[in-house]
């Protein structure tokens, strides 16, 4: 009796607090040259709607106390499952025809993370990349060998026509009708596209997830900045980011650290942090793209240097977004 009221006042006392701590998501779909005059009414809406729907399968877990790692899985093998994305089911094909995914996850407690590059059967690499953490004493698995890892903790495995629609082959069929044109190995040329989530659980916890499908026409094993972690994907006890763009200049600038580190030792706020590696730092060198980033407080930044960014985001005020253009902002496509 006495043990029992002592628990009752601490989750009493707990309680009130456990609800006063924000949560907060956001995700993204990709970022690129995404016109109005590209997108039918149709597959707009259906655009939005699958952006909505990971967003709230993300922020549901966050509401009833769930890990912010459970809600950045949730999202992203949400995200994986449309065929409107890069990543899982509508990735791009390589210059041989395949489908090759990559994918990470990093946890900003205990910085703890795992990360999959070049599978081509495995539904949803995302939760591979999981087991990679959680269930493996390394971060990074490829190919073969991840794929014989999955098949050992039992990851789904799918044939490999699961992934191609056919509007990611008529994608692959121009590319390959572009070879030896002026400028048709230009990387702003090709389809990009990359999911990704970043959350703020009740705990205080931060986590980020990538998934991709790379680049059309990539070739030699390419792998971009989405597995790797501090570059498309990074997470500590201050930060979150997730990146989408082109990978090799996101690699070379490690844009997800460098947000990061803007905001840990710099003390820069994260939308500042955000802003000056995205609009400043990667296109001066020659690279676009975008972020999703998000900080301890709650508060969400989502720049991009392109013409739009598949993005969603509920921050600590619960003000929430769903977008596409590069003139929709971010006030603008708010919802109470």
């Amino acid at each position: 009796m006495i043990r029992t009221a002592l628990l009752s006042l601490a989750l009493g006392l707990a309680g009130p607090a456990l609800a006063d701590t924000p949560v907060a998501i956001a995700i993204h779909g990709g970022a690129g040259t995404i016109e109005r005059s590209k997108l039918d009414e149709a597959t707009e809406a259906a655009i939005r709607a699958e952006l909505a729907a990971a967003l709230d399968a993300g922020h549901a877990i966050l509401d009833e106390g769930g890990t912010a790692q459970a809600a950045v899985i949730a999202a992203v093998t949400r995200l994986e499952d449309s065929p409107y994305f890069n990543a899982g089911k509508g990735a791009v094909f390589t210059a041989d025809g395949r489908n090759e995914l990559d994918a990470s996850i990093m946890l900003g407690k205990g910085q703890r993370a795992g990360a999959v590059a070049g599978l081509t059967r495995v539904k949803n690499p995302i939760l591979l990349a999981e087991a990679v953490m959680q269930r493996s004493p390394h971060v990074m698995m490829i190919g073969a060998g991840a794929e014989a890892f999955a098949k050992e903790v039992g990851i789904a495995f799918v044939d490999p026509s699961h992934f191609r629609t056919e509007g990611r082959w008529q994608q692959y069929l121009d590319w390959k009708a572009r070879q030896g044109q002026p400028r048709a190995q230009a990387p702003k040329d090709r389809y990009f596209g990359t999911v990704g989530a970043v959350a703020l659980d009740r705990q205080g916890e931060l986590a980020a997830a990538t998934s991709t499908g790379g680049m059309t026409g990539k070739r030699y094993g390419r792998v971009g900045d989405a597995p790797i972690i501090g570059a498309g994907t990074w997470a500590d006890e201050g930060c979150a980011v997730s990146a989408t763009g082109w990978g090799e200049f996101f690699i070379r600038l490690a844009v997800a650290h460098d947000i990061c580190a803007r905001v840990r030792y710099g003390k820069a706020g994260v939308e500042a942090a955000a802003e000056e590696v995205v609009m400043r730092r990667v296109p001066e060198l020659g690279g676009d793209g975008g972020v999703i980033a998000l900080d301890a407080k709650g508060q969400v930044s989502l720049p991009f240097n392109t013409r739009g960014m598949y993005r969603g985001a509920i921050d600590g005020k619960g003000r929430r977004t769903i977008a596409i253009y590069d003139d929709e902002g971010g006030a603008d496509a708010a919802q109470p």
